[in-house]
């Protein structure tokens, strides 16, 4: 064997893949929870799902412990936490109550479930083939684990509020649907990953991030609610006002084919201020 051959080293990193793991175990549970009527307990769930998930990511970068296998497996988990999981959670607390009204209504509330799952798998998979060449400040699409967290963050306020999901079936299938259809459209999304400045971040942000965890603190299903629809609206905005900036900018700018050059309009108005003097002429004679 020639010993200048690179050797490919076998094996995973353990630490970030571990959390990965411990954020899939988070949305199983989830799943299990659910199914036997836990729905407070699911919800909880998903949400240790997601801050596990932002956490395994940070850690390998930080420990320069990134890999293939890792996005993979991250993606993975992502597809049971953050879209099987909350489905179900939605279905089994809410949309299944929908065939109670009719045969059609309850497919309704199953078809939903299943479209807030393919959503967020088609997300992830159009995130991976992306990865390397699209802005790291956005994200196209409403990303998962936001999306999971809008929809788990209502149905917790919910339930700690006394609200049975039969009584707001309607109003879930529609966020289902909305959430689902958001992660795979073209909605920009900031992504809070980078900053124009780069890693560094104005120190009003740390302020902002410790009155979150204060609100947090004081009513969690509510302000997490509330914070998720800010996020949701706030994808809206930018794009809208992305839009308007490109489409103000395209009426300012003037085509090249419109622009005449001074000496080629010169010899343009002389052509023709000779053509009329010949046709005069022309016509006198």
């Amino acid at each position: 064997m020639n010993s200048d051959k690179s050797i490919r080293r076998r094996g995973v990193y353990l630490l970030p893949n571990l959390l990965t793991s411990a954020a899939m175990f988070a949305g199983f549970y989830s799943v299990i929870a659910g199914i036997n009527g836990k729905f407070e307990a699911a919800a909880i769930a998903i949400i240790v799902a997601g801050f596990l998930d932002g956490l395994d990511g940070r850690v390998a970068r930080m420990t320069n412990t990134q890999s293939d296998f890792g996005e993979q497996y991250d993606s993975l988990s992502d597809l049971i936490s953050f879209g099987l999981a909350p489905a179900l959670l939605a279905f089994n607390w809410s949309l299944s109550s929908l065939g109670e009204i009719s045969t059609l209504a309850g497919k309704l509330g199953w078809l939903a479930a299943f479209l807030f799952m393919a959503c967020a798998a088609l997300r992830l998979a159009r995130f991976n083939t992306q990865a390397g060449i699209a802005d790291k400040r956005y994200f196209q699409g409403l990303a998962s684990p936001a999306a999971a967290g809008t929809l788990v963050f209502t149905i917790w306020f919910c339930v700690d509020n006394g609200i049975g999901g039969d009584t707001v079936s309607w109003l879930i299938f529609f966020e289902t649907v909305v959430l689902g259809l958001l992660m795979f459209s073209n909605v920009r999304y900031y992504s809070f990953k980078a900053s124009p400045g780069g890693e560094r971040v104005p120190a009003v942000w740390l302020l902002l991030a410790v009155l979150i965890i204060v609100l947090l603190a004081l009513d969690p299903p509510f302000i997490g609610m509330l914070l998720g629809y800010a996020y949701v609206l706030s994808g809206l905005v930018i794009t809208m006002a992305g839009r308007r900036s490109r489409k103000h900018k395209r009426h300012q700018r003037i085509p090249r084919e419109a622009k005449i050059d001074p000496e080629i309009g010169s010899s343009i108005d002389a052509e023709k201020a000779g053509s009329e003097a010949e046709h005069d002429s022309g016509t006198r004679n």
